[in-house]
């Protein structure tokens, strides 16, 4: 991605190397514990039991000093604020061309763990975006266990993908998308509930998909194998792909994010249309 030498947000939270005497998870889970809880949801969550025992026998409670930034670290707080600053500028001005006002979030990068207005969170909830305090939260080395656990390619379009997708969430937020959701969710079963969940995470894909068209168009930033980059991080998180490295067979009813193809499909058609019209993904379960 072409990003060197661009604006970049102010509305970004670097607390990396920020010392919070919480728990340091080691063994290279970041992002597993809540993988699992999508995958095992429901009446199987006491196979959680064992898979939590074995992990926390890789946890170590510590209170380490603040410590200094890497040049590459340093980097990627950059990086992540010029593409927070892209979706700025996109949404502000897809905002506007529908006569509405664009709310910015914010971005905090954090290491380990963090307080948000959603209550305390670890690296092992994965990047994730707490409406209370309109902020998208992220630990970078969530990307290096994609590549290494959950086989995408990585590279920096990866990252891109994930903030736009969180940016989406917000979307979602301003838009009021999420508290429908959450009241359509009320006295569903949780195979109808889970349906509802994932048309919303569908949705926060295409809108990063909206998000890559017009930043392409806008800032022409796209780079050979950025898609590819894309994609790869879409399909490596897909519902069926963690279940079957994760338990070895697929149970749709508890997927709450959608499949690999899902997650490709929806992104393409946001960068492939740009067209926030296009994005009722919600029509499926209706």
């Amino acid at each position: 991605m072409k990003w060197i030498g661009r604006r970049q947000s102010d509305h970004m939270e670097d607390r990396r190397g920020v010392s919070g005497g919480k728990l340091a998870v080691g063994g290279g889970i970041i992002g597993i514990i809540i993988l699992l809880i999508n995958v095992f949801g429901g009446e199987n969550a006491q196979q959680l039991a064992p898979v939590l025992e074995q992990l926390q026998q890789n946890q170590t409670v510590q209170s380490s000093p603040n410590q200094e930034l890497s040049a590459a670290d340093k980097e990627m707080g950059e990086f992540c604020a010029t593409v927070l600053a892209d979706t700025e500028d996109v949404w502000t001005q897809l905002f506007q061309e529908n006569s509405l006002a664009y709310q910015k979030p914010k971005m905090v990068l954090f290491t380990n763990s963090v307080e948000t207005g959603c209550g305390s969170a670890s690296a092992a909830s994965g990047p994730f975006y707490c409406p209370s305090d309109q902020k998208v939260y992220m630990d970078l080395a969530f990307f290096e266990e994609l590549k290494t656990r959950f086989g995408a390619q990585g590279g920096d379009f990866a990252i891109a993908y994930v903030i736009a997708h969180e940016v989406g969430h917000h979307i979602q937020n301003l838009l009021g998308t999420s508290d429908k959701m959450r009241e359509l969710q009320q006295g569903k079963s949780e195979a109808q509930a889970n349906k509802l969940s994932v048309a919303l995470e569908l949705q926060a894909d295409f809108y990063a998909g909206v998000f890559t068209h017009y930043d392409q168009k806008y800032n022409q930033v796209l780079e050979a194998g950025d898609i590819e980059e894309a994609l790869s991080a879409a399909q490596a998180v897909g519902d069926d792909a963690i279940q079957k490295r994760m338990q070895g067979h697929v149970v749709p009813d508890n997927f709450t994010h959608g499949t690999s193809e899902q997650r490709m499909k929806w992104f393409t058609r946001g960068f492939e249309s740009g067209d926030i019209n296009l994005g009722d993904t919600f029509k499926q379960i209706r």
